[in-house]
């Protein structure tokens, strides 16, 4: 099978590649001076005003820059394009994306943009050839981005384009919409593109809206999902809770502390599921992350040396009955506010769910309880009318001892006191074994089966040697 690091540096190879041909068949066009710098600068703003959909540990970013290549290619389309958009993608993500990934989507952004310039290029210049670059690139670059999010995250191919489509075809219609507009504004009223600002704007608050409900959405999927998978217990409701967490925020580490009904534990997992399960002490919130979520009282977010992170405290912020925090790999993009109101959301569902759990946790164990003192009720119940004869030997065997002690006048009081301790020692093992007996329900039934049994007699006699006598009779 092939790992996910050659496919994704082939399809790397393949969009260097392809991009290079189509910017030679394209050329480079005729821009004016200023107009590759200015492409930079706004491919630059976009990328850093992006809204992203997070899918396993992969995140697809969608930005305003397709406005901007859609005006380029209505003013003069040809490869210089496809290199500013590179470079302006660079400029934005390079300080915090691992080389792998920047390699890579600066190769997705070049080879795309280069055959929806040479796509617009072939059907004539002007709104008509944008119109239909923006398609080529549009289509191509979800088939693109599709291939490394399902080779790292093991989702089939379909899965993630089923994903990512619906939100990316709205998000490049209403980019090639404004952008096309505005490349025609530029050619015949400049003074039009200030009635742009307001709905650009707008379109750039609809991304942020419809990315939220996609992922509110997903998260109660997940919720929904795991809890049906693993029952309402404790233990699952945290592990789907972890487990939800790990997805929808790309964590490639999560961890829980949780004051269940047996004592504080703490969880650690991934999107998998849950990894490691232990007990710990109080002391635990005392770490350095549960001591930033408990003093931030709600959503924090930040960075852990090269890590980005997101602490939530689940429940009430006065007595929390979970705190968790998920950590992204190093060098990745940080949280966004975005991803701060979609916590706000989970922490929510987790706190309501873990109470329940928690709740049921305590009610099965009363329960459980409950059936052990019946149960125990019962056994005591049994074994009181097995022990009353030597419990009765034993009181008057008490009662012989004090009064030997003390006041005996017959010639040998050892040779009594022995005898009586014998009693004594028989009266014990009987009772002993009338407990036995009356706890093990296979043998209850024998107490009372044969009456004729040997050493059974009548009421007054019992299963041992020792002597009943009245203790006034010495």
């Amino acid at each position: 099978m092939v790992s996910a690091a050659r496919i994704i540096a082939a399809t790397r190879l393949i969009l260097f590649v392809a991009g290079a041909a189509f910017s030679l068949v394209a050329g480079w066009g005729s821009p004016l001076w200023w107009a590759p710098f200015a492409v930079i600068l706004g491919v630059a703003l976009a990328e850093r005003a992006s809204v992203r959909i997070v899918v396993g540990r992969q995140a697809v970013a969608f930005a305003l820059n397709d406005a901007i290549v859609a005006v380029a290619l209505v003013l003069a389309p040809g490869s210089w394009i496809a290199f500013a958009s590179a470079l302006g993608y660079a400029a934005a993500r390079a300080r915090n994306l691992p080389l792998s990934k920047l390699s890579f989507n600066l190769a997705h952004e070049f080879g795309t943009v280069s055959a929806g310039v040479l796509v617009a290029q072939l059907i004539g210049n002007g709104v008509t050839g944008a119109a239909f670059g923006l398609a080529a690139y549009a289509v191509l670059s979800i088939l693109v981005v599709a291939i490394p999010v399902a080779a790292t995250t093991g989702l089939a191919y379909h899965r993630v384009l089923g994903t990512i489509s619906p939100l990316a075809f709205i998000h490049t219609a209403g980019n090639a919409s404004v952008g096309l507009l505005a490349g025609w504004l530029v050619l015949h009223a400049p003074w039009g593109l200030l009635s742009l600002v307001v709905p650009i704007g707008l379109l750039w608050w609809s991304y942020s809206q419809q990315t939220r409900r996609a992922s509110e959405a997903r998260l109660y999927a997940e919720l929904a999902r795991g809890q049906e998978r693993m029952g309402g217990s404790a233990d699952s409701s945290t592990e789907v809770v972890l487990t939800a967490a790990a997805r929808l925020f790309g964590g490639a580490e999560v961890e829980l502390l949780l004051r269940h009904p047996d004592g504080l534990l703490r969880y650690v997992g991934d999107e998998t599921g849950v990894l490691a399960r232990m007990r710990v002490d109080a002391d635990a919130f005392d770490a350095p992350w549960v001591l930033r979520a408990l003093a931030a009282r709600g959503v924090l977010v930040g960075q852990d040396g090269a890590r980005p992170y997101c602490s939530a405290v689940l429940g009430d912020p006065e007595r929390p009955g979970a705190v968790l925090i998920a950590y992204r790999p190093e060098k990745s993009l940080p949280f966004t506010r975005a991803d701060v109101e979609l916590a706000e959301v989970l922490a929510g569902q987790a706190g309501s769910w873990l109470s329940v759990a928690e709740l049921s946790a305590r009610r099965d164990e009363a329960i459980g309880r409950a059936e052990a003192y019946g149960a125990a009720n019962r056994v005591l119940g049994d074994m009181s009318q097995q022990t009353v004869p030597a419990l009765a030997v034993l009181r008057e065997s008490a009662h012989r001892l004090s009064r030997l002690a003390t006041r005996f006048d017959g010639p040998d009081a050892v040779d009594e006191i022995v005898a009586e301790l014998y009693s004594v020692e028989r009266a014990v093992a009987s009772l002993l074994g009338a407990i036995a007996l009356a706890s093990d329900s296979t043998a209850r039934p024998a107490l009372t089966a044969d009456p004729a049994a040997p050493g059974r007699g009548g009421e007054a006699e019992w299963t041992t040697t020792g002597r009943l006598e009245d203790a006034d009779g010495l």
